[in-house]
């Protein structure tokens, strides 16, 4: 199989991923040969919640939005896949289906193993065991920093640390500020940190009367993440 022909922007936020990173290279060209480049445009879907898992995808550009249907229907936004993190393995090693529907948030790129190559690369490379149990142990640490946050800090404080979080995977310097490229409604912002639009809404005008951010529609610009980290923190 040929190697993906990646953009450079694309091979660099591959490369660079905290995971993948940290692979040997032997590894890192194993998984690069296996994998074919999928592009997608806004709102392609990747999977929904009870399909068969076939893939295993890095982010090489743009986003995956991970969600679910509540009771009366509506799509709720649980997370955003960024530029360098891998994922699609879980269900891949325990073989029970998708738990959530995935799909392309804005031009998407990404790099796909197939289910055999995914079961060839750990064949032969016993280092990937060890690699993807230090992946899985790392988001199982984060889901519980998650749940602790949500359970002992104000919704002001998790949303700074949101909007953080976002500026170091989608923030674009211009200046002394931080636009954060992600297209994100209020409404995505408030189901993600388990929030109504209407308080997320009420808390970012007190974040932009601080001057700690700038509003705008579908974006938010960093103004100070010295007054995001207070924030944060409190």
């Amino acid at each position: 199989m040929n190697s993906p022909v990646l953009t450079i922007e694309e091979q660099q936020n591959i490369e660079s991923g905290p995971w993948f990173s940290k692979l040997s290279p032997a590894l890192r060209s194993a998984i690069l040969a296996r994998s074919l480049v999928r592009r997608l445009a806004d709102g392609t879907p990747l999977a929904s919640r009870g399909s068969t898992p076939l893939e295993w995808c890095g982010v090489a550009k743009g986003a995956v939005r991970v969600s679910s249907v509540s009771l009366s229907g509506k799509q709720i936004t649980l997370t955003y896949v960024e530029p360098g993190t891998w994922f699609g393995d879980i269900s891949l090693f325990d073989g029970l289906p998708h738990t959530h529907d995935a799909d392309a948030h804005g031009d998407t790129t990404l790099l796909v193993v197939r289910k055999p190559d995914f079961k060839e690369l750990l064949a032969q490379h016993v280092e990937l065991y060890e690699a993807l149990l230090r992946l899985n142990c790392r988001r199982l640490r984060l889901m519980f920093d998650l749940v602790e946050d949500l359970n002992t800090k104000p919704l002001s404080a998790r949303l700074a640390k949101q909007i953080l979080l976002l500026a170091r995977s989608y923030g674009i310097a211009q200046g002394e500020e931080i636009r954060i490229g992600l297209a994100l409604a209020q409404e995505d912002l408030a189901q993600m940190l388990g929030a109504s639009r209407q308080r997320v809404n009420q808390e970012l005008k007190g974040f932009e009367r601080e001057g700690a951010v700038r509003v705008e529609p579908t974006r938010l610009v960093v103004l100070s993440r010295e007054k995001l980290l207070a924030i944060s923190e409190k």
